[in-house]
């Protein structure tokens, strides 16, 4: 997405009703509005289980390009979906052109930024949070593969081996 400021306009902060981030950003861009919605791929456990979840970055927030001289704010106020502007006493929220910028440099065609998996180095104290194992702590080796990692568990008083799915582990605190 470029995002290349049109003469004068500058970035503002829309402040959206609860979970109605994507609902207010297609009715912005239906009346001819400039958004940015910044997304982010994360994952979660779900009933035990991983789940991988596409949800804003900010939650509540969206970013909308206005001029202050040309274009009309009112409608922006009574949009489906969106609360209000976010002020700043009573001054609109302006948002600096490189942290937009910075934002879509990140992510992918659809607006979607990625949270790296964790980088583990050998020597790590982890604990293996899900599967057959959950509990058990373990001393990082390798990795094997994106999606799988070695550990050394001592388990009944002797040390194991294992491969287990990165997805299964958290670093100790």
């Amino acid at each position: 997405m470029s995002i290349a400021s049109e003469s004068g306009a500058k970035w503002y902060l829309v402040y959206t009703k609860p979970r109605d981030e994507q609902l207010a950003e297609s009715n912005l861009i239906r009346q001819g509005y400039r958004v940015y919605l910044p997304l982010i791929r994360n994952r979660r456990r779900f009933r035990g289980k991983l789940k991988a979840f596409i949800e804003p970055m900010f939650p509540r927030y969206l970013f909308i390009q206005l001029d202050k001289d040309t274009d009309n704010w009112a409608p922006v106020r009574s949009t489906y979906g969106v609360s209000s502007m976010v002020y700043f006493g009573l001054k609109p929220a302006q948002i600096p052109n490189e942290i937009v910028e910075i934002l879509t440099s990140h992510a992918d065609e659809n607006s979607i930024y990625q949270i790296p998996d964790e980088e583990y180095c050998k020597g790590d104290k982890l604990m293996i949070v899900d599967g057959l194992m959950a509990g058990l702590e373990g001393v990082f080796l390798c990795d094997n593969t994106k999606e799988r990692v070695d550990l050394l568990l001592d388990y009944l008083g002797k040390q194991t081996e294992v491969n287990v799915s990165i997805h299964d582990i958290e670093r100790m605190i």
